[in-house]
């Protein structure tokens, strides 16, 4: 379901109020300050009662994931990039929309070893791979300054400090779930990632981290 970021936005406000604060219905007052209810009722997400809104049971489902999404990314950025808590929400939001894919989402998740919590203290919810407790047996996330060239790989995270090279690294591409295929080890590092080609020296390499088949 492609919802936009307005409509995502109303899932946390609804999650937090409905879900967290264990309210029984938004309450119509409040209900100016969504953005996008008719998109949200347009998906049966969301039913309205005399008393304001409450969950479909789709709703409540789709809400969960979007709520996990974004508290694993506050994760992601907190704990592996070293942003502050204020630094890391833009970027968490943007984020959370490339965690959209199952696959990459608890790949995510596994790394960061099945957090229960983002960094603010709010509930991270369980997916399957948490109940599932996987683990990285067997060494299958490697830095991509170890492939072979020709080898492919899923990008799973960058790890860096210098938030100027990470938007520099995202904006051409190389996001986590993107396949990339090594191309060149010497004398710089080259890589594709859909239709693009990268140039980066063996530092950057070596902070990019992906995922082999």
């Amino acid at each position: 379901m492609n919802l936009s970021e307005d409509a995502e936005e109303d899932l946390e406000s609804l999650w937090i109020s409905l879900i967290e604060k264990e309210k029984s219905h938004f309450k119509e007052k409040d209900i100016g300050k969504l953005k996008a209810v008719s998109e949200l009722k347009e998906n049966g997400l969301i039913k309205k009662e005399k008393d304001g809104i409450k969950f479909t049971k789709k709703g409540k489902e789709v809400a969960e994931g979007v709520i996990r999404r974004h508290r694993l990314a506050e994760r992601l950025f907190h704990d592996l990039i070293r942003m502050s808590k204020r630094e890391m929400e833009s970027p968490a939001c943007q984020f959370e929309h490339i965690l959209i894919s199952g696959e990459v989402e608890e790949g995510v998740c596994t790394l960061l070893g099945h957090p229960r919590e983002c960094p603010h203290g709010r509930r991270i919810p369980k997916g399957r791979c948490c109940r599932e407790r996987r683990s990285m047996a067997g060494k299958v996330i490697h830095q991509l300054s170890e492939l072979k060239r020709g080898q492919k790989g899923t990008v799973i995270y960058i790890q860096t400090r210098d938030h100027n090279m990470l938007k520099k690294l995202m904006a051409m591409g190389v996001l986590p779930g993107r396949i990339l295929t090594l191309i060149q080890r010497s004398p710089s590092y080259v890589f594709s990632v859909g239709r693009t080609q990268v140039v980066v020296d063996k530092e950057i390499a070596s902070n990019i981290y992906v995922r082999t088949e």
